[in-house]
């Protein structure tokens, strides 16, 4: 009988491993900055550009005690390329239900673009300077993936895409109706100096007879 426990009790830590093993990574940066533990992320993973996501910022302090009355005091500024938004942090913890979770902070928006973005927290907690980055990357949170990577059975096209066709067919419009407008003014001017050129040609005619017609006789 003890034998079988035994068996047991190894088969069962093995499963545990590999379950384990098999469960997707928590994709974010821990970091310690003095009295403060900082955990960001992505709100949900994987993040598709056009979907409604978060910032996600995990507070405690050193001991690993959630922290739930940051208050307003600190900001996140959202980086992708050469653009920059600065977002409130909002707390989903409410202490009077107790629903939500302590230390739980986010910034909610939609990515538009697929890629990497930096995350730049700016302020102060009781007292402590904070300004700290975190970018996204193969070893720290996930970068914003393109939707077609999953999409079946059709990839459509992105906001993204149809906005830059949108702005690509606007300026050939714009081109187009530059160019007519041009011809029209060439047309206009050619027009007009075709009129001034036949009334010229009137007025040299009439001329030109009136020089020929023989003189009355007295």
């Amino acid at each position: 009988m003890s034998q079988l426990f035994r068996r047991a009790t190894v088969f069962l830590i093995l499963g545990v491993m590999t379950l384990g093993l098999a469960a997707p990574a928590f994709a974010h940066v821990e970091r310690t900055l003095g009295k403060l533990r900082f955990t960001v992320g992505w709100g949900d993973e994987p993040t598709y550009a056009g979907f409604k996501n978060s910032v996600q910022l995990i507070l405690a302090d050193a001991k690993g005690k959630p922290i739930t009355d940051l208050g307003d005091s600190l900001k996140v500024e959202v980086i992708f390329g050469t653009q920059t938004e600065t977002m409130p942090l909002e707390t989903t913890f409410d202490p009077d239900t107790g629903e939500g979770t302590p230390g739980d902070y986010r910034a909610f928006f939609i990515p538009t673009r697929p890629g990497n973005y930096t995350f730049h927290f700016v302020g102060t907690y009781k007292g402590q300077k904070i300004d700290q980055r975190f970018t996204s990357s193969a070893t720290t949170f996930d970068p914003v993936k393109d939707p077609a990577e999953v999409q079946f059975p059709a990839k459509d096209p992105s906001n993204g895409d149809l906005a830059a066709r949108i702005v690509g067919d606007e300026s050939r419009t714009a081109a187009i109706k530059s160019t007519a407008k041009s011809g029209q003014s060439t047309a206009g001017t050619a027009l007009i100096l075709s009129i001034v050129g036949l009334a010229l040609g009137a007025i040299g005619l009439g001329a030109a007879v009136l020089k020929r017609r023989p003189a009355k006789r007295a």
